[in-house]
């Protein structure tokens, strides 16, 4: 059985872990695979939905496996480098969350770009009760995403996040029922689809670089867009059925 299953569509491609019975811990072999899903995704860019099986997302990394990492382990940083190639995708990624999502599995949903829950999830960072720290990602990208003080509730007083407290503070952007979920992922990505690929991959590139790069990297962006068929096509289309309403 594979650790992570892959389900490809033309313009989106679902990635569910599969390892229900230790509750989906991220191992080697899920990092593995998602490194394999990541470079289908890079040469051909689609919409990516991440989700989990059992009724769970992911309940962090494997404790047995992590136990016995030592010094250089964490130096080659086997999660954060795969969690930021997730994030560093092409196209939006977009976390299916059921149940629970802590440590490694809570990173894991930082790094995409939408998170949907169902009225289950977890989500936390209970690393410092184990003896070390949320490496992969959250102890500067939860700050981003929820604000100084409730980052530093969840990643230094263990605090873990209930479904409304993460909608409350947007963490989650929408709360739907179990056998909704999957189904709530592909409407999101129906949206996201029906806007110009190019622009999308543009617009999240120019979202997620550094404030020196701008207003270059808008400009230039910008310029390669006005160039393509696409956007003179969609803006041709917009102004005939303006004057259709006339």
């Amino acid at each position: 059985m594979s650790a992570v299953e892959l389900d490809e569509r033309d313009d989106r491609v679902v990635i569910r872990l599969n390892r229900p019975e230790v509750r989906n811990a991220i191992d080697a072999d899920t990092v593995a695979a998602l490194h394999e899903a990541c470079a289908l995704l890079e040469q051909q860019p689609r919409i990516a939905l991440i989700t989990g099986s059992g009724g769970i997302f992911a309940a962090g990394a494997d404790i047995g496996q992590l136990r016995e990492r030592r010094r250089d382990d964490a130096l080659r940083g086997i999660n954060s480098g795969i969690f930021d190639r997730i994030r560093k995708l092409p196209m939006p990624v977009i976390a299916l969350i059921d149940g629970y999502a802590l440590g490694g599995g809570a990173e894991l949903a930082y790094a995409c770009d939408f998170r949907i829950g169902t009225p289950s999830v977890k989500i936390g960072n209970p690393e410092p009760g184990l003896g070390i720290l949320a490496a992969a990602g959250a102890s500067w990208r939860l700050a981003e995403l929820v604000g100084e003080p409730l980052a530093k509730e969840i990643l230094l007083a263990g605090r873990v996040l209930t479904a409304e407290e993460a909608l409350g503070c947007r963490l989650l952007n929408d709360i739907v029922e179990p056998d909704d979920l999957l189904a709530a992922g592909m409407a999101l990505a129906d949206r996201i689809a029906r806007q110009a690929p190019q622009a999308v991959r543009l617009t999240k590139s120019v979202f997620h670089a550094p404030r020196e790069a701008h207003p270059l990297i808008d400009d230039i962006a910008q310029a390669v867009l006005f160039e393509t068929e696409d956007k003179y096509d969609r803006m041709t289309a917009f102004l005939e059925r303006k004057d259709r309403k006339k």
